[in-house]
């Protein structure tokens, strides 16, 4: 399983918090930093990541792709604070790579990903964890907002 966790991480957030950045900047031949401080929601955002696939094979006992999902509800970790950390540390990744190369395109890749975010939440995984977790996710989605914000009650 360890193995199809680290695939999953390398084929889906790696691809595109990863590789179409630095294709994008190569392409462009964007190669000079622009503004280091672009590199803390980078960094933050791949340590989130890390943290949230760790969860998901520890705690869940599974992996991020949907051919391996976890077993076990995720309340874990960065999942307190929201039912999305994976796709919120994608998009700051993605931010980060904006600013600290000074790229607009890459303002408004981040913006086309974070809306396929939020259609794919609503739409698919949400319906989904609700007939597979039944009251447990209802609780949860009752209790941790869907991205960032104040907790519900």
């Amino acid at each position: 399983m360890f193995l199809r966790a680290v695939l999953a991480f390398l084929a889906m957030p790696g691809v595109v918090a990863f590789a179409i950045p630095i294709a994008w900047l190569q392409a462009t031949g964007r190669t000079r930093l622009e503004q280091p401080l672009g590199l803390l929601p980078l960094v933050a955002g791949a340590a989130a990541l890390l943290w949230c696939v760790r969860d998901f094979y520890v705690q869940g006992r599974g992996t991020l792709a949907p051919w391996a999902p976890p077993n076990r509800l995720v309340v874990v970790g960065l999942y307190r604070y929201t039912r999305n950390p994976m796709y919120v540390a994608v998009v700051l990744v993605l931010l980060g790579w904006a600013t600290a190369w000074g790229v607009a395109g890459l303002y408004a890749y981040a913006s086309a990903i974070a809306l396929a975010f939020h259609l794919r939440v609503v739409f698919g995984e949400e319906p989904w964890l609700a007939r597979r977790h039944g009251a447990q996710w209802e609780d949860y989605a009752n209790r941790v907002p869907r991205w960032l914000g104040p907790a519900r009650r």
